[in-house]
């Protein structure tokens, strides 16, 4: 078989960004053909084994949102946090066979109030801003609800004004 014929199965490791303001609004899309109710934040698969998950954080925002995680004012934080769950059945045909957990990290990016978004229509429709609580009752995947209630305990770092480095590890 040749290399170019080998499918491309997703890797079982993946991020999932809460993009907010300083207010606590929570940026959530809506998964194209998923449907009126599956709004979720940020997420997706490493490209690669090696990919560091910051680097796909930055990369799935850019490709999901059109949103700059490294442009002056955006602050990246890693939650250092994981969740690992079942992959949905409708979903297991995207990983090699065998497959069936998925690990995924967990990041806030917080941005200016009125930041641009611009959609990939191939995989979201809609997009809007809630407040964290009200994101977390729009989100289909209770890991997801979840991340959006931990937003004021992770985002609170960020925002005190006398806040020095948030120490890492």
């Amino acid at each position: 078989m040749a290399a170019d014929s080998v499918p491309a199965f997703k890797l079982p490791e993946s991020v999932l960004v809460v993009v907010h303001t300083a207010a606590l609004d929570v940026l959530l899309i809506r998964r194209a053909g998923g449907g009126p109710a599956h709004w979720q934040s940020v997420t997706g698969s490493k490209d690669f084994p090696e990919e560091p998950f910051e680097a796909a954080a930055i990369r799935e925002v850019r490709e999901e949102t059109g949103i700059d995680a490294c442009a002056p004012g955006h602050v990246l934080t890693d939650w250092f946090l994981e969740n690992e769950y079942d992959i949905w059945p409708q979903w297991l045909h995207r990983y090699a066979p065998g497959v069936v957990r998925n690990r995924e990290r967990l990041f806030g990016l917080c941005v200016p109030a009125g930041t641009a978004v611009v959609l990939s229509p191939r995989e979201h429709d809609a997009w809007r801003w809630l407040p964290w609580r009200d994101a977390a009752q729009a989100c289909f995947s209770p890991s997801n609800a979840e991340a959006c209630l931990m937003l004021p305990r992770h985002a609170h770092a960020v925002h005190r004004p006398s806040a020095g480095p948030v120490p890492r590890g």
